[in-house]
Parts: C-alpha cells; structure tokens; sequence
C-alpha cells in the first residue's frame, strides 16, 4: 500500500469573497473596465473642477473669441481647447459641465429608483387592482416619447434644471416599476417567503427585508444604464432650451449656444458633443459589465 505525503496534497482554493467573485467576472469584459476608468476620471474632474479648471467656467476673455486649440495655427496654451462666441475657455466649461451632468444623472436615477422600487414592490406584492392600476398608468407612460414627455412636463413647469431633473425623474419611472415587479414576481412564491410569512412578518417586512435585496442585480445594471439616459436627455433638453439656461456650463446648453459655429469653428460643438458621446458610452459599456458579472445566467 503507498502512502501519500500530506504535503503533496494541493490546498483546496480559497473561496472567493463577493466583491473577488463580482470583479473576477466584470474585469473579463475589457469594455466595461475602460468605461469604469473612465467614469473614475470624469467623476474626478467634476469633483476637483475648481482646481483642476484653467479658468471660471463664466469667465470672458474678450480678446480671444473663437481662439483656435492649441495645436491649430493660432492656438495657445492658455486656452488648450480654444474659446467660444464670448471668450470662454471650452476645457473649463466641459470641466464644469461634467460636475452638473453627473449630478443631474445620480437625482434622476436615485429619485427613479427609490420611487420604482416602492411602486414595482407594491404591484408585485400586493397584486390585485392595486397591481392592475399601478401597471395600467406604467403602459401609458411607456406609450408616450421619453423625451417629448419630458419636454411637456418641462413646459408646465418651466425651464430650469431643476425642473428638467424632476421631468427626467418621471419619465424613467416605468422602467425601475416594471423592472422592480417582474423581479418580486419571480421571488414572491419561493420558500423562504412563504417560512417568512409562516413565521408572522409582515408585509413591509416582506417587501424590504425579504424580497427587495434578491432583487437588487437587476436593478443596479438598470441604474448604470439610466445613468447615461439621463445624462443623455438632459443635453437633449440643454440643446432644446429647456434645460440648464446660459451661462450655466451645461454640455446641451454648450452645444445650442454655439450652433451657429458649427462651420467656421468646429472646436466649440466638437468637445462638448465628444463628452457627451464618450461619457454615454463608457456608462454603457460598464452596464453590460455590471450585466455579465451580476447575471447568474452569464457566468460560466
């Protein structure tokens, strides 16, 4: 009979924590860490605007309207990105811009997501009329254009950023209730629901303690994902009018104010277009990340 040495026997592998087990699998989708550096890097910009910003984001330098970038004929570093229709420095604005479009998108999808999980709870939960009421008023919701019902609400009330952030609030709405109900749906009949009611809790019990954090992966792809929405139809709304007002740094408003331009200076339409396409796009990115390492179905 041999005898095995038990030190050559290979140590079982350690398990793995949660987050280790979360990043294991959102690092193997290259997209979605290039878009998480690059919402680190914009959220650090919009953080230290005030420090990192060359100049005031309202600040006019008369004697530079329309100054070219550095590397074209005629720029300078003082004005890396070249200067607008007034003399305002563009790398400034965006800086700036940065800090309002992310605070914009973090009201708009944590409003949305509070007031959906409540709504999606109670519809699944409850059922009933009460179900068939909430989901009825969710399909009109869904029926009308996003953005033209948020340009409607936007017009009641006025334009203002506030205002656009409560209209924008609204209109992703649906998404988070529907979301929200599908997910209890598919918990509300499980055993541990079913042992927990058994057992006396009650229904907020149910709903918040029970049910709601096996629901949660869902909802957090949802929420980057809405993340990008928001920011994208409040440059919507900007570019409309109905956004922030000049001379409120704002990529929409930047954009609309300097449409004119569009020919004879390219650089002020240009960079506030490209932080709105790169910042959409590495949210984007980072939502199919959150997807496949959150998704049970897509992990291997």
């Amino acid at each position: 009979m041999s005898l095995v040495d038990p030190g050559s026997v290979p140590a079982a592998p350690k398990p793995m924590t949660p987050f280790q087990e979360f990043w294991h699998y959102f690092k193997r989708n290259k997209g979605a860490v290039i878009g998480l550096a690059y919402v680190v890097l914009v959220f650090v910009i919009a953080i230290f605007a005030n420090f990192i910003a060359p100049h005031s984001p309202a600040e006019q330098f008369r004697d530079a309207l329309l100054h070219p970038p550095v590397w074209q004929d005629g720029g300078s570093w003082h004005y890396i990105l070249g200067t607008d229709d007034v003399g305002r420095d563009v790398l400034s604005r965006l800086m700036y811009g940065a800090r309002l479009s992310l605070l914009v998108g973090c009201l708009v999808v944590v409003l949305s997501l509070i007031f959906g999980v409540i709504f999606g709870l109670i519809a699944g939960y409850v059922g009933g009329a009460t179900d068939a009421v909430i989901m009825r008023l969710v399909d009109i919701m869904l029926a009308l254009p996003s953005l033209l019902l948020a340009l409607v609400l936007v017009a009641i009330f006025g334009p203002s950023i506030v205002n656009a952030s409560i209209a924008l609030t609204f209109v992703a709405l649906p998404h988070y209730i529907r979301l929200t109900r599908a997910a209890v749906l598919v918990e509300v009949n499980r055993d541990y629901v079913t042992a927990s009611s058994v057992a006396g809790a009650g229904a907020v019990r149910q709903m918040f303690v029970n049910i709601l954090p096996n629901c949660l992966a869902p909802l957090i792809v949802q929420a980057s994902l809405g993340f990008s929405n928001a920011i994208l139809d409040m440059a919507a709304l900007g570019f409309l009018g109905m956004g922030a007002q000049p001379p409120t740094p704002e990529w929409g408003t930047m954009l609309s104010d300097v449409l004119q331009y569009a020919q004879s200076a390219w650089w002020v339409v240009t960079f506030p277009g490209l932080a709105i396409l790169l910042t959409v796009l590495a949210f984007n990115l980072m939502g199919d990340g959150l997807r496949d390492a959150l998704d049970p179905k897509l992990k291997q």
